[in-house]
């Protein structure tokens, strides 16, 4: 995301520099004596000026295009990472009902062999809540584990087919600004081809 901020920012200071570059030739042009390369010039000025305006518009489609698709791009992961982090909660709330299961049916191995008939009966009870206890939060890791796989795989496809949208239309305005520069360009070669000094 840096990357592209920064691509958007270094196309700026370029249109900026067009645009100085442009001025200056335009004052340079009419200090010249020569009509012919007075005009040449001029026109060369012009021709900054315009480039300088499609600078400022690929700078722009990098920042809304780009950057800004990388932006909600790295939220949406980082919700993800979100989501996953509550399953990971749901796991360990699991595993900690096992192990404090276990922990109970071995105090109650206890207390059997101790003939302690009192405390058996209390660890049964506990047994039984944590077992159903133990059965809500398998069903519940379950139940998130399905959710996150069918959410993810939605989000797969989803953002797979909108990211590639949108770095087609990034692509496609690129080349057309391309193509800008290209026409200034060859609109201006035969002007200054046809100078005679």
């Amino acid at each position: 995301h840096m990357s592209t901020e920064a691509l958007a920012d270094f196309r700026k200071s370029l249109a900026q520099s067009t645009g100085s570059l442009s001025k200056s030739l335009a004052i340079l042009s009419g200090s010249e004596e020569n009509s012919a390369l007075s005009s040449a010039i001029a026109q060369l000025s012009t021709v900054h000026e315009k480039i300088e305006q499609i600078h400022y518009e690929q700078a722009t489609a990098d920042f809304y295009y780009l950057s800004e698709l990388i932006k909600d791009y790295i939220g949406l992961v980082g919700a993800v990472k979100d989501v996953f982090q509550e399953r990971v909660k749901a796991w360990q709330a699991c595993q900690t009902l096992s192990m404090s299961l276990n922990k109970k049916r071995e105090a109650k191995v206890k207390a059997e062999l101790n003939q302690r008939l009192d405390k058996v009966q209390v660890l049964r009870q506990e047994i039984v809540d944590l077992e159903r206890q133990q059965e809500m939060a398998k069903d519940n890791f379950d139940r998130i584990s399905r959710q996150i796989k069918k959410e993810v795989e939605l989000f797969d496809m989803r953002k797979a087919k909108d990211f590639k949208k949108s770095i087609v239309k990034y692509l496609e305005n690129m080349l057309k600004s391309q193509e800008k520069i290209s026409a200034q360009w060859e609109r201006y070669l035969p002007e200054v081809q046809q100078i005679s000094i």
